[in-house]
C-alpha cells in the first residue's frame, strides 16, 4: 500500500474528512489531496503533522517486517526527501516498529532539518562524521564538528542546521522512534 493510501485509509477510518485533516494540520486541502493520491510526497514536517493530527507515531506509514534481525543494505535504505530543499534522511534502522530508530541525515550549507524547533517524546544521541551542525535544543546552541556527538533530551524543541559550507553527515538513535 502506497503511502497516500494509507494515510486516506487512517483518515477515512477515523471519519476525518480532508477539511478537518487540513484545519489540525495547517496544511491545505489540496496539498493533503495530492499527498493522499500520491501525486506529490509530503515533507517530513508534513507527515509528523499528518501523523500527529491523526493521533499515529509516523511509524505508522512505513511497511512492517516480520524477522527481528535484519541487514539494511546502503542501497536499499528507506530515504526520506526534504522538498524545496537538499537535506536527505535515510533509515539506518529496518523499520520503525523497533525500540530504537537510526538516522543518516544529510544537510547541504545553509540547510535545516525542520524550518521551525520541533519536539518529541524520548531522547536521542547524534553524532558528526562530516562537515558541522548546529543544533538548537531550547535555549542552547551547540556547534559540532567531525566526531562529535549530542545527547539530547526529545522533549526540548530542537533543530539541527548546517552553517557550515561543505555537507553535514550525520547518524542519529532516537528512543522510541519519532518517525
Amino acid at each position: 500500500m502506497e503511502l497516500g493510501d494509507k494515510i486516506r485509509s487512517l483518515r477515512l477510518k477515523q471519519k476525518t474528512s480532508i477539511d478537518q485533516l487540513s484545519e489540525k494540520t495547517g496544511l491545505s486541502k489540496g496539498l493533503i489531496s495530492q499527498i493522499e493520491r500520491d501525486i506529490t510526497g509530503p515533507s517530513v514536517a508534513s507527515l509528523w503533522k499528518i501523523s500527529k493530527a491523526l493521533n499515529v507515531t509516523m511509524n505508522y506509514f512505513f511497511d512492517e517486517y516480520d524477522d527481528f534481525n535484519q541487514v539494511v543494505r546502503k542501497n536499499e535504505r528507506k530515504k526520506i526527501m526534504m522538498k524545496k530543499a537538499n537535506r536527505v534522511y535515510e533509515l539506518l534502522s529496518p523499520d520503525l516498529k523497533k525500540q530504537i530508530e537510526m538516522l543518516w541525515i544529510e544537510i547541504e550549507p545553509g540547510q535545516s532539518n525542520f524550518e521551525e524547533l520541533i519536539s518529541h517524546e524520548g531522547e536521542e544521541c547524534g553524532v558528526v562524521l562530516k562537515g558541522t551542525l548546529r543544533v538548537l535544543s531550547g535555549d542552547n546552541i551547540y556547534d559540532l564538528n567531525e566526531g562529535d556527538s549530542l545527547y539530547l533530551d526529545s522533549t526540548i524543541p530542537h533543530r539541527y542546521i548546517n552553517m557550515g559550507d561543505e555537507l553535514s553527515l550525520s547518524i542519529w538513535a532516537m528512543v522510541p522512534p519519532s518517525f
